[in-house]
């Protein structure tokens, strides 16, 4: 199902997890709301000006919760899911509104339910686009009650009276779980790398590679494995200092990084060795991306002091399934391989050239 271009601008920081696990809160909040509208009725049925319709409501409202906890209802759109839970909120506390005293009513501060909901799971967008539509079913709620007159300055108070704190709420609920999230990425983004290079740390890519292995098995479709290797990084520590070994390592990181599609997964192994995986690659085309590697390694040099560190990689490869089915095996192939090609080839790959600065 394709979202409308709306829905595409959705707060995106939100992990479809949580937000599964926000909707279980929701239908507390959505339960509350049901249980404060029957109260409200029961306990003060002078305030209520058509019961019966309310009762009506509710049940039907009920009915839609009901609904909207079935697993089947926007299985795969979490979001939509959400948003669509929150203008039935609107929606059935703007209608219990009208039969309860209008703007004047008590139960006014309901609204701030679905502001709050919004705010928190769907973003700025969203809920600046709730928040206007709240403006203007208060103005359809004024209707109900005929003091004071629609536009006069009795009117306006009030409105900027009860309208500002709820405007207030949506602003800094949204900016405050703006600001959360944009914590927690940063959290997960150094859990998730590697601090010298920015590439995948190795607990990462265990866990995308098994995944990534494992639909693979159930699909059938290939994927190539890379093991790189820097090569002569000691002499590079040795001549220049671990500084410049550091710098050689992130020029490497950085030249995969730009070989790779955004689609592979790239990630530091461990010292100046590093794994690429190649979803749906064939043997030709990793061959390609490679030699391509090889080529990009040697041709970007660093700069220390008056020395050109020139560096290059070995590059060992397995291919699912051709070298087999096993994700440990193909590990061990490609770093086998990868210690091969560092034998066969034997030249100094990774030397300093010293040239005086002019």
């Amino acid at each position: 199902m394709k979202l409308p271009g709306f829905l595409l601008s959705l707060n995106r920081e939100i992990s479809q997890q949580e937000l599964r696990r926000f909707i279980r809160s929701v239908a507390v909040i959505e339960g509350l709301l049901i249980l404060v509208v029957a109260a409200y009725c029961l306990l003060a049925p002078a305030g209520v000006s058509n019961a019966p319709a309310v009762f009506i409501a509710l049940g039907i409202y009920s009915l839609a919760c009901g609904v909207f906890r079935m697993r089947v209802v926007f299985a795969r759109q979490t979001r939509l899911k959400l948003a669509t839970e929150c203008w039935a909120m609107v929606l059935f506390t703007t209608f219990v509104l009208w039969f309860t005293g209008g703007i004047a009513s008590p139960l006014l501060g309901l609204y701030l339910l679905p502001i709050t909901v919004s705010a928190l799971a769907l973003g700025r967008i969203m809920t600046a686009i709730l928040v206007l539509a709240l403006c203007a079913l208060y103005v359809l709620v004024s209707f109900a009650t005929a003091e004071p007159a629609i536009g006069s300055p009795a009117y306006l108070g009030a409105a900027a009276g009860r309208l500002v704190p709820l405007l207030l709420v949506a602003y800094l609920t949204s900016t405050l779980a703006a600001d959360v999230f944009a914590a927690r990425r940063r959290i997960e983004s150094l859990a998730q790398t590697d601090s010298l290079t920015g590439l995948y740390n190795l607990r990462t890519f265990n866990d995308r590679y098994r995944q990534l292995h494992a639909d693979a098995l159930a699909a059938e479709e290939p994927y190539t494995l890379l093991m790189v290797d820097m090569d002569n990084l000691k002499a590079v520590n040795d001549e220049f200092g671990h500084e410049a070994g550091n710098s050689a390592i992130v020029l490497v990181a950085n030249c995969i990084r730009r070989t790779v599609r955004t689609s592979d997964v790239a990630a530091r192994f461990g010292g100046d060795e590093f794994v690429v995986l190649l979803p749906g690659v064939d043997p030709q085309t990793a061959n390609a991306i490679s030699q391509r590697l090889r080529n990009l390694v040697y041709n970007t040099t660093l700069d220390v002091g008056s020395s050109i560190i020139r560096s290059s990689v070995s590059i060992g490869m397995a291919l699912f399934p051709k070298d087999g089915r096993e994700a440990r095996e193909l590990l061990t192939l490609a770093d086998r391989r990868m210690y091969r090609d560092k034998e066969l080839r034997r030249r100094p790959v990774a030397r300093a050239e010293t040239q005086a600065q002019t």
